[in-house]
């Protein structure tokens, strides 16, 4: 059935043909012919700047919905939110980087305290003491014992002092040394020299004051303690007199010590001045060792034993006396000689030959034993 256009109302329904088929659509253009149209209906076109803009669009929102942000946030919200997440995921990577960044300073500071604490706790100062070995240019050797004959002949033939030194040394002599006049000496010292009118021996050692702090330790004073003395026990004495000489660099002193004592030696302004009065010894602080050679002086005819307490300043405000002491941690004992009164053998050579004061005993030098 087919319908008809009708101009009073809805059109009428008409019979369709072919066995009632429905008639196939027709398209109308917007032509007066009514031919059908053969172009196919187009799509709109998306802009490369609109792709890429929803492929940020597409990131931004997985970002978001994996921080938990809501759908509908603005951009902004957005990126404050991923800058914050990237700025705490920063700080948990480099955390242990910024706490030690940060504890620099107190670390260093109780590192400091801490190497203090440790340096303060250390020995000040070790001192080892020993003998002049060396030969002196002017010196006696002293021996517990007399000469034998075979000795005698052998040391007599020496024609040198270097000689007849190693040799007395090797049969277990002491050795001792003429001890130089201070000349430049104030002349409060000088008289005291001068006043015995003989020549003044000394007992000469080397005193090392070795240091493992690292801070600076001075040693400004040091005195003599616990002396005592006995008659010297020496049978023999061998001397190489005077020839001439001036004095050591170091310090001396006279057993028991004298006012002032020990003054310095050195052939410079100061001679014969306390020596701890201008000078002193420092160690520690990248300065391990210092020493000084020292010239004890015992009564003529006595042989003491002495010891020794050093004062000392360090950088940690301590300031004290110690006792020295030896390798076993007993008190330290110096041993000074002299010359005996009445050898049973005196020996001198040198300015003059070998000659036997304890048989010829107005011979020349034979005075200055």
């Amino acid at each position: 059935m087919t319908t008809t256009a009708s101009s009073d109302g809805p059109p009428e329904p008409q019979p369709a043909g072919d066995g009632g088929a429905p008639a196939e659509p027709t398209g109308q253009s917007g032509g007066s012919g009514g031919a059908p149209s053969s172009a196919p209906a187009q799509l709109p076109q998306q802009s490369s700047a609109d792709t890429e803009g929803g492929s940020r669009e597409s990131i931004w929102a997985i970002a978001a919905d994996a921080m938990g942000l809501a759908p509908g946030a603005s951009r902004r919200r957005k990126v404050v939110l991923l800058l914050v997440t990237m700025a705490i995921g920063l700080l948990v990577v480099f955390r242990d980087t910024l706490i030690d960044y940060v504890m620099i300073k107190p670390n260093v500071t109780r590192e400091n305290d801490s190497h203090k604490e440790y340096d303060a706790s250390q020995l000040p100062f070790t001192v080892s003491v020993r003998p002049e070995n060396s030969e002196p240019r002017q010196w006696a050797v002293v021996l517990d014992r007399e000469l034998t004959a075979d000795e005698t002949r052998k040391l007599t033939s020496s024609k040198d002092s270097a000689t007849a030194f190693s040799y007395l040394t090797a049969l277990g002599g002491h050795p001792l040394s003429y001890a130089p006049l201070l000349e430049h000496a104030p002349k409060r010292y000088t008289q005291r020299q001068t006043s015995t009118g003989r020549m003044e021996l000394s007992d000469t050692f080397k005193m090392i004051v070795l240091s493992t702090r690292s801070s600076a330790v001075i040693i400004d004073d040091w005195k003599v303690t616990d002396v005592t003395c006995r008659k010297s026990t020496a049978q023999t004495v061998v001397a190489y007199p005077p020839q001439g000489g001036a004095a050591y660099q170091g310090i001396r002193l006279h057993i028991p010590p004298r006012a002032d004592e020990p003054v310095l030696t050195d052939d410079t302004q100061g001679q014969g001045e306390p020596y701890f009065g201008t000078h002193y010894i420092e160690v520690g602080g990248g300065q391990p060792s210092g020493g000084i050679r020292a010239e004890a002086i015992a009564p003529p005819g006595q042989s003491c034993e002495w010891g020794i307490s050093i004062h000392y300043n360090d950088s940690y405000q301590k300031g004290r006396w110690v006792q020295l002491r030896d390798g076993k941690g007993k008190p330290l004992r110096m041993r000074t000689e002299s010359v005996p009164v009445n050898p049973r053998q005196q020996w001198v050579f040198g300015s003059v030959p070998w000659t036997a004061c304890h048989e010829k005993p107005k011979e020349p030098m034979c005075d200055l034993l």
